[in-house]
């Protein structure tokens, strides 16, 4: 998959099968805010869990954490993001409509390789690439405007403000006194400030030393002006992130250990590796925190996109906190009786972002046979099988009491490890390609001959290949199965 159309194929999968729907959909839906249905809760439950499993129950020196949204408004005046959380915006006078800078630039860019002048596209992109300091970007963005003499896309005017910095910072009011600047307070861009916040809290009562981690999934708000691209860019998302305490010194080798560490967990939940890739930030690129900073990206069908950051947060946070509250954010080493801020190592990811890179790198169209012999098309969803929101579909052959209580039976054993569907709806291939399209592994016939020999017929999502198993091993099988399972190339 390499085209919009790839996207435009799973966002109506999405809405189709109760995955994700658009959020107030009755009252013409709220620009990039989403709602998941009933299989997306479903798959975004299993991506959650894959990753708190990877950070809390396999390194015993990671624990986690539950901050709140709101949080003292002090806590983003240290951190930068009242001052510098911001993007270069300029408005078209003509529609009114407003726009990111940067992004107009970059679209005029790829209307230039389009037409097959390379040359220029390249020499405006190493322009905008160097364009200089917050402070100077915005001259810098609005001179490449005019030099270019780049269209508004809706009115097709060439009547523009100047570029300013937008603050994407949701705001509200705290508590009775709503008019006064104190009472002021912001729904979080990130959920990383919570753990910060709470370092000496995690330190002292979870009884941990440098190095340890503290781990955290939760919602974070941006106002996003330019929101698109269905779930990748949203106003309300969750994420999944870690930071990781280590003494200075010994940060540079944590940070390269993290980075391989978190290219091989997108492996693990079936992600193919042709489709993930490295993308380290210029030295001169860094953002104001960062000593090293590399993202994993993945082959979307809009392109090659970060999915997770992994960064070298240097001391910045911990010192920043300690400064404006005044209070120590130390670590004392018992062993060489030394004090010091901890450097941070952070993995983030976006748990949203993760649940459209899951359901790209599945999404299958296939040209096979049914059972007439007639040549079709099914969409099928190869997730790996413990990320699947429903492990598997229990089918009665025909709607027959003795096969109905025996396929029931076997829905009520099943259901205990797993999520399964009970369907006895339409013909077989019907039911297989249903279940094809929500992306479960297992279909599991109950026959007439499962009466006499006590098994039954078990099709696998993949391959489409049957086989014949015993009922009393079915439970083992399946997570024999789903312990080997690798996705195909």
């Amino acid at each position: 998959m390499s085209d919009l159309n790839s996207l435009d194929k799973i966002v109506s999968l999405a809405k189709s099968r109760g995955f994700i729907f658009q959020s107030s959909e009755i009252y013409g839906g709220l620009a990039a805010v989403y709602d998941y249905g009933p299989l997306g809760v479903e798959l975004k439950r299993r991506v959650n869990e894959a990753w708190w499993t990877s950070m809390t129950q396999k390194h015993e020196n990671i624990v986690g954490v539950d901050a709140a949204i709101l949080m003292h408004p002090k806590v983003w005046k240290a951190s930068g993001h009242v001052d510098g959380f911001s993007d270069p915006m300029i408005d078209d006078k003509e529609s009114k409509r407003r726009y990111r800078a940067d992004m107009l630039i970059e679209d005029h860019i790829r209307k230039i390789e389009e037409k097959g002048d390379t040359e220029r596209a390249a020499a405006l992109q190493q322009q905008l690439d160097t364009c200089g300091t917050r402070k100077s970007m915005t001259e810098d963005l609005y001179d490449i405007i005019m030099a270019e003499e780049i269209r508004s896309p809706d009115s097709g005017a060439f009547n523009w403000t100047e570029v300013r910095q937008f603050n994407l910072m949701f705001s509200t009011q705290f508590g009775a006194t709503a008019n006064t600047e104190d009472a002021k307070v912001y729904l979080r861009p990130e959920t990383a400030q919570g753990i910060f916040v709470n370092f000496n809290n995690v330190m002292n009562t979870a009884r941990q030393q440098v190095p340890f981690g503290i781990a955290q999934i939760g919602k974070a708000f941006r106002n996003e002006v330019v929101a698109r691209q269905f779930v990748f860019r949203m106003r309300e998302f969750e994420q999944m992130e870690m930071q990781y305490f280590v003494a200075p010194g010994s940060d540079e080798d944590w940070y390269l250990r993290w980075k391989e560490e978190r290219i091989g967990w997108h492996k693990s939940i079936g992600i193919r590796e042709k489709n993930l890739r490295f993308l380290d930030h210029p030295q001169d690129k860094l953002a104001h925190y960062a000593k090293s900073a590399v993202d994993v990206q993945y082959r979307f069908p809009i392109g090659w996109q970060e999915v997770e950051g992994i960064h070298n947060r240097t001391d910045f946070d911990l010192s920043q906190h300690q400064e404006f509250s005044g209070k120590k954010l130390e670590y004392f080493n018992p062993q060489t009786k030394e004090r010091f801020v901890p450097y941070v190592i952070e993995t983030s990811i976006g748990l949203d972002r993760c649940v459209l890179m899951t359901l790209c790198d599945a999404y299958r169209e296939e040209e096979v046979t049914d059972e007439k012999g007639k040549t079709e098309t099914r969409t099928v969803l190869k997730l790996h099988p413990k990320l699947a929101p429903i492990t598997a579909g229990i089918f009665p052959l025909i709607k027959k009491p003795e096969l109905m209580e025996k396929a029931r039976a076997i829905q009520a054993e099943l259901s205990e490890t797993w999520r399964v569907q009970f369907d006895e709806k339409g013909s077989i291939g019907k039911r297989y390609r249903r279940l094809d399209e929500a992306g479960t592994p297992y279909c599991i016939t109950v026959d007439f001959e499962t009466l006499e020999d006590q098994a039954v017929t078990v099709r696998h999502r993949d391959t489409m290949a049957q086989e014949r198993i015993p009922i009393d091993g079915l439970e083992r099988y399946i997570r024999d199965q789903i312990k080997s399972w690798q996705p195909e190339d």
